[in-house]
Order: structure tokens, then C-alpha cells, then sequence
């Protein structure tokens, strides 16, 4: 299998985990949903106070490469993603999630009797009506580093969306 779709499917596994230790549903998209930017769809359950499924839309990048600072994530995505993320206007939030990875492929796994270990992390990122850009191929965006992609924070976003509808 291709290194980057191996990557790719990592980073869906990673996602699916945090979810169903949340308790929400994971679905991947369809090539149609796929090419509108939507990689992946995490839904929750109705409650007895609200009226609908909280829904929050992922477009999910992964990489190896040493993009980390003290401070952010600095991420360069591609103009056609930024633009889809921007969207204020949408069926349900949409936020960038971007998974680190070991270079070594030898690293991304620890297994063992006891545990399933998945080595490095992700990080969130909503660009709801960020502005236009000029450029032309890609934006760098800055991911603050406690925007880690866990299940408190998934929790979190999806209490939000439940109750305000956006993020």
C-alpha cells in the first residue's frame, strides 16, 4: 500500500478511536462528500433537551513532517480546503483536524498484551469565516497547540454544537 494512504487510513483509525471513546459515531465520506472537502462526519445522540444530532464535519490531513513550534501547528493546506472550511454558511460545523505521525512507520503502533498505543497526536482547527486569501495553491494556518483532538475536546465541540448549533 502507497505510504500516504497508509497515513491517510492511520489518521482515520486515530479519529475513530477518540470518537468511540467519546461515544459518538464515525463515518468516513463518500468519494462525492470527499471531494467537497468532507472527509469524515462525527455524529452524536439526541438528548431528551434538544431536537436534533449534534454533527460536526472533518477534513482530516496527516504528516510526518516537523511542523510543531512552542506555540502552534503550522500547517500549510491548500486553497481549495481552506475556502471549503471557511464556509459560514453549512449543514453542520466543519473543522480541520490534523494528524502527527511518526516518520518511521516502525513508530506509529506500540502493541502489547496490556495496551494498543497510537504514537503522536492530532489537532483541531476551526476556519469559519476566516477571509479570503490571495493566494494561489496554499495558506499556512496556525493550529494552537491545545487544540489536541482528544475525547474531552471532541466532547466538548460537540456539547457546543449541540446547544448553539455551530462552534
Amino acid at each position: 500500500m502507497d505510504i500516504n494512504l497508509q497515513k491517510e487510513e492511520f489518521s482515520y483509525a486515530y479519529i475513530y478511536t477518540v470518537t468511540s471513546a467519546a461515544g459518538y459515531s464515525f463515518q468516513k465520506s463518500s468519494r462525492i462528500l470527499d471531494v467537497g472537502g468532507i472527509d469524515a462526519t462525527i455524529t452524536g445522540i439526541v438528548s431528551d433537551d434538544t431536537l436534533y444530532q449534534p454533527q460536526l464535519d472533518l477534513q482530516i490531513k496527516s504528516t510526518s513532517l516537523d511542523i510543531q513550534s512552542e506555540e502552534v501547528i503550522r500547517y500549510p493546506l491548500k486553497i481549495k480546503n481552506y475556502n471549503e472550511l471557511r464556509k459560514e454558511k453549512t449543514v453542520a460545523p466543519r473543522i480541520l483536524v490534523v494528524v502527527l505521525i511518526p516518520e518511521n512507520q516502525e513508530e506509529w503502533i506500540n502493541q502489547s498484551e496490556t495496551e494498543l498505543c497510537m504514537r503522536r497526536c492530532a489537532y483541531w482547527l476551526t476556519l469559519r469565516g476566516q477571509p479570503q486569501t490571495t493566494n494561489t495553491e496554499s495558506i499556512t494556518v496556525y493550529i494552537p497547540r491545545e487544540n489536541l483532538f482528544t475525547v474531552n475536546a471532541l466532547k466538548t465541540l460537540m456539547q457546543q454544537i449541540q446547544m448553539v448549533g455551530t462552534l
